[in-house]
């Protein structure tokens, strides 16, 4: 498929929103309501703050249905980067005068990247995931992971390889960690 076209799910969403239906919001609350808090949890490290977040986040989406830009990729990844840069600029907010501007850049980046991994992890495909969480949480090498997931050890090899290599382009920080155009309300992810 064309990058873009936008999945049939995502026009319809957008199409919904912006005619102002409510149980669109409700739905794509529903399907991504853990996503946006447990992003915003892992920039801000605060509960509250991250049902802010996701208030604020959702209330943004809903007033503004046609910032989302079908060719810039997918909805999950526009309402996950909203999210992203609505965090960093509430940490950013919130951090101000607490250290040096490099402290505070260090705490920026590090949160950063490791929402993006959370993100990477739970976007993957199901067998990639699988064969990390067998070599993280439970020590197993690609030969383990082979056995446990019945497959062949090169197949093992190949998934371990190709979910590191996903996992590693969370460090990798767009130029000065600003939302692509149309993807979030003027400031977002801007330092303040």
């Amino acid at each position: 498929m064309p990058k873009d076209v936008p999945p049939r799910w995502d026009r319809r969403m957008q199409q919904r929103l912006a005619r102002g239906e409510a149980a669109a919001l409700g739905e794509l609350y529903d399907r991504f309501a853990s996503l946006v808090h447990s992003l915003a949890h892992r920039v801000l490290g605060d509960e509250t703050a991250a049902d802010r977040i996701t208030r604020e986040v959702f209330g943004y989406i809903w007033e503004n249905p046609d910032a989302y830009d079908p060719k810039q990729g997918s909805m999950r990844s526009w309402v996950a980067r909203v999210t992203q840069s609505q965090a960093v600029a509430r940490l950013r907010q919130t951090e101000l005068g607490r250290g040096s501007h490099e402290e505070l850049e260090q705490k920026v980046r590090s949160a950063t990247a490791a929402a993006r991994a959370d993100y990477i992890v739970t976007s993957m495909p199901a067998p990639l995931r699988a064969a990390l969480e067998l070599a993280y949480f439970k020590r197993r090498d690609y030969r383990q992971a082979a056995a446990d997931l019945r497959i062949s050890e090169d197949e093992a090899r190949r998934r371990l390889r190709l979910g590191l290599q996903l996992l590693s382009t969370a460090n990798v920080l767009p130029q000065e960690d600003a939302a692509p155009p149309g993807y979030g309300p003027p400031g977002y992810g801007t330092p303040r």
